[in-house]
């Protein structure tokens, strides 16, 4: 089984990409990841995330039971745990991952050519604060953090396999199809 990494700013459109891919017939399955913070009012454990108290994500990344974690904000971690690959592929599934870049780049370097790095750029900075704005979702002060959160993480981008920018969702969609395609059975 083999891992596809993907990484991206918020409001590149990697969300509604990775959706895409897991309506295709790549036998792909998405890992979860674990999160140190509370759950929003809509978000179910096990689906959305795997919520568990920042005390026992610490023990567990003492446990070296992460591929890769980061503390994001003061108590709040996000991380892949190992039990969830071990999980998917157990079940014949390749996986797909939507992680940040530091985490992405971890995960490649331990599964080497068996994962894919995939990074996915906005076409740019104003189309993606552009993007982010009509969200309706974000202060204007939490969007100018994103902003410069993404012009840091696009400097990771060299260091992927693959980088594709969504100026166009479809084609975005189709691109990435195709180089998951030609990556897991060597074909486009």
């Amino acid at each position: 089984m083999k891992l596809i990494i993907i990484s991206a700013p918020s409001g590149a459109g990697k969300t509604s990409i990775i959706k895409y891919l897991l309506s295709t017939d790549l036998n792909l399955a998405f890992s979860i990841s674990a999160t140190s913070r509370k759950p929003r009012t809509t978000e179910k454990h096990g689906v959305d995330y795997y919520f568990i108290e920042y005390e026992e994500f610490k023990k567990k990344i003492i446990n070296e039971e992460f591929i890769e974690w980061e503390e994001v904000y003061e108590g709040v971690c996000y991380g892949t745990l190992k039990s969830e690959i071990e999980r998917l592929t157990s079940q014949g599934k390749n996986v797909i991952f939507d992680v940040d870049v530091v985490g992405g780049l971890n995960i490649k370097k331990i599964y080497g050519t068996s994962a894919l790095a995939v990074f996915i750029e906005p076409p740019s900075i104003k189309e993606l604060e552009r993007r982010l704005t009509l969200r309706n979702t974000d202060s204007p002060e939490t969007i100018s953090k994103r902003i410069a959160k993404a012009k840091y993480e696009m400097t990771f981008a060299k260091n992927y396999d693959v980088i594709i920018v969504n100026d166009d969702l479809q084609r975005a969609c189709s691109d990435m199809e195709n180089n998951i395609l030609n990556f897991l059975y060597g074909k486009k």
